[in-house]
């Protein structure tokens, strides 16, 4: 990785109770980063980022020895490091405890092999909600990586370029709500009917309208403003409270991925007794297929 010399830099530890499964979650990162604005560079999760005005770039590896990630920021926003804490807890789902999903999930025999199988495996969050709505979007009956092409578009379009330091695979800042309520997406990929669904709700980011990274959201508000965009239905809602929000009950269940897997059960299952951790079944299954083809699917 080449970083540009000579830039202000300082280092978090961040503490998490193991088994952590780093590799899968980095995958499940590489498999959906946005083209320009982050990556997985080996065994590191790299990503350029604003806060406060300041612009830097964020790279997050797990101890080798220690219970902790290490996040280290360069540029102007080192300065803010200490703060970025909570949104780092967010993002890789630091303060779950892997024993309470094992006892949840202790009377499901299915669930209780997958949980075996991979019991340090959390839910990778978002750095944006934002973020993660338009990347959602964008990936409506399209595959993963056509949505990761089509978002590295996006960026180029109505984002702007990274200030040193940056990696060479994050030239480029996530564009804001109003630059991408603005932009002009033609011939970007999408239907025309996706990309006034996009611009929808970008331009209702921008106005306040939806206060979609909120410290503290209001989630039950928030679902209800989704569900009311044109364009937006319950799996996109489901999927972005349980990343974004944090949402562990979270149940993505129109998912095609999922119901396959679930058809696939030789006992009939019933998700009303994963609660309040269906977000974490969904994510089981989804790695179960990950893991069985060989790359990232589901989600």
């Amino acid at each position: 990785m080449k970083i540009t010399a000579g830039t202000p830099a300082d280092e978090l530890e961040l503490p998490f109770t193991p088994p952590f499964d780093w590799a899968r979650m980095l995958r499940f990162f590489g498999g959906r980063s946005t083209g320009g604005v982050e990556t997985v560079d080996g065994d590191r999760y790299i990503r350029t980022l604003h806060w406060q005005g300041a612009p830097g770039l964020l790279t997050v590896r797990k101890d080798p020895t220690r219970p902790c990630l290490i996040a280290r920021v360069e540029g102007e926003a080192s300065r803010f490091l200490a703060d970025m804490a909570p949104r780092f807890g967010h993002l890789f789902d630091l303060h779950t405890n892997p024993q309470h999903l094992r006892e949840a999930f202790d009377r499901d025999p299915g669930l209780r092999r997958l949980v075996a199988q991979a019991p340090g495996l959390r839910i990778p969050g978002a750095w944006s909600g934002f973020e993660l709505v338009v990347r959602t979007i964008v990936g409506q009956q399209v595959s993963v990586k056509a949505a990761t092409t089509i978002v590295g578009r996006l960026v180029q379009r109505a984002g702007a370029p990274a200030q040193a330091p940056f990696h060479p695979d994050t030239a480029w800042l996530f564009p804001t709500p109003a630059a991408l309520a603005d932009a002009n997406l033609e011939k970007i990929g999408m239907p025309g009917k996706r990309v006034e669904t996009l611009q929808a709700f970008a331009r209702a980011v921008a106005e306040g309208v939806l206060d979609i990274d909120a410290e503290t959201p209001d989630v039950p508000a928030l679902r209800k403003g989704l569900l009311a965009m044109k364009g937006i239905g319950p799996w996109t809602v489901e999927y972005v409270a349980m990343r974004a929000w944090r949402d562990a009950d979270a149940w993505p269940g129109t998912d095609l991925v999922l119901m396959q897997a679930i058809a696939r059960r030789e006992a009939p299952l019933d998700t009303e007794t994963w609660r309040p951790w269906r977000a974490y079944a969904a994510m089981h299954l989804w790695n179960e297929i990950a893991d069985s083809a060989g790359m990232a699917k589901g989600g």
